[in-house]
């Protein structure tokens, strides 16, 4: 244990073993966090185990941190960036085109506006209203206008932001999301929705977070609704395909965009453009998965089972990310990015249900 760290000698083997101890250290905490999250009162809360895993992972990263020796912060780092990319790709397999047909076009028209509309503005106050830094205010934004934890994931992939970001961009989702699922069923037990069952569906799948969020609050409205809900909710969620694409294109013309300010920062800009072309393969990867659902090619327990181990891998990813987090950090643009959430959160209730009225009237 007394040897010297500066000798590479005694450092050669080490780096392979540290990351393969981190990934294992992360997926032992995301085991007991899956084992937590399964448990009646938080699992009631519709909580999946994603958000649980954050919240475990940032307890451990900012109190028992010491106990974590320094070279597995690598299998942490590994499972933050390179296991989420797959695990999000494999998202893919829980969505098919039979299911988006279904609800057919008011879906889509419902879902593609809500998802626009959101992100534009979710980015917009964050940036002005609020002052946050271009990769909060994004986040903070895809959470509630896609399908919560598992957008902010994809989009801090593409951005390369820093994690304690994404944390904030998830505590908005967990607030937020788990506030509808008590709210929304009220609003519309009062009658203040004015909403049929086809309405009632497209609005709470089209407007609330995390998927189960979604299942949790509409099924507090009728079985059939709880079904169309839960199939706008994953066209949403195949629309994070879209949007993560035109993002890597956007910020590929800002990279190219950025060489001509000066040469001090060409070396720094050319290294950024090195690390990240950023197109989202993991989202192309996603998309492969919904046309092998669609096609039916592997059998239903096999799909089961992925997924079952995809939500793992999911959990590990958040788990390693909250490890990663600093509330330090979180502190300073804490009460802002929540501002932005409630401006999003706002923006989903009140514009929402605009667009709801809008999309049942065109296809009345």
């Amino acid at each position: 244990m007394s040897a010297s760290p500066s000798t590479t000698l005694a450092h050669q083997p080490s780096p392979t073993r540290g990351l393969l101890n981190g990934v294992l250290f992360v997926s032992l905490l995301a085991a007991a966090v899956t084992r937590l999250a399964a448990l009646p009162a938080i699992a009631g809360l519709g909580l999946s185990p994603l958000i649980v895993g954050i919240v475990a992972g940032a307890v451990y990263g900012n109190v028992l941190r010491d106990g974590m020796p320094e070279s597995w912060a690598a299998g942490v780092n590994f499972c933050a960036r390179k296991l989420l990319r797959i695990a999000v790709a494999f998202f893919g397999l829980r969505v098919s085109l039979q299911e988006i047909a279904q609800v057919g076009l008011p879906g889509l028209v419902e879902s593609a506006a809500i998802v626009v509309s959101t992100l534009l503005i979710g980015t917009w106050a964050g940036m002005k209203l609020m002052k946050l830094d271009r990769d909060t205010a994004m986040l903070t934004a895809a959470g509630g206008a896609i399908c919560g934890a598992a957008a902010v994931l994809a989009f801090e992939s593409t951005l390369q932001s820093k994690p304690h970001k994404s944390a904030m961009a998830v505590g908005s989702v967990v607030l937020f999301g788990t506030l509808s699922m008590f709210l929304y069923p009220v609003l519309y037990r009062a009658g203040w929705l004015h909403l049929d069952t086809l309405g009632a569906g497209l609005y709470f799948g089209g407007t609330i977070h995390e998927v189960a969020q979604v299942v949790g609050a509409a099924s507090n409205v009728s079985p059939e609704a709880t079904h169309i809900a839960t199939i706008v909710k994953m066209t949403r969620v195949m629309l994070l395909v879209p949007v993560l694409l035109v993002l890597g294109v956007w910020l590929n013309r800002r990279q190219a965009h950025g060489h001509g300010h000066g040469h001090s920062n060409g070396a720094a800009h050319a290294a950024r453009g090195a690390r990240k072309i950023a197109v989202p393969w993991f989202a192309l990867g996603f998309l492969a998965f919904v046309i092998v659902n669609s096609l039916h090619m592997l059998p239903e327990a096999a799909t089961q089972t992925v997924n079952t181990l995809d939500t793992f891998a999911l959990t590990m990813a958040m788990t390693a990310l909250g490890i990663e987090t600093r509330i330090s950090q979180v502190r300073q643009a804490g009460p802002r990015a929540l501002t932005t959430g409630l401006v999003v959160y706002a923006w989903l209730i009140g514009g929402g249900l605009a667009i709801t009225w809008a999309v049942e009237r065109l296809f009345a």
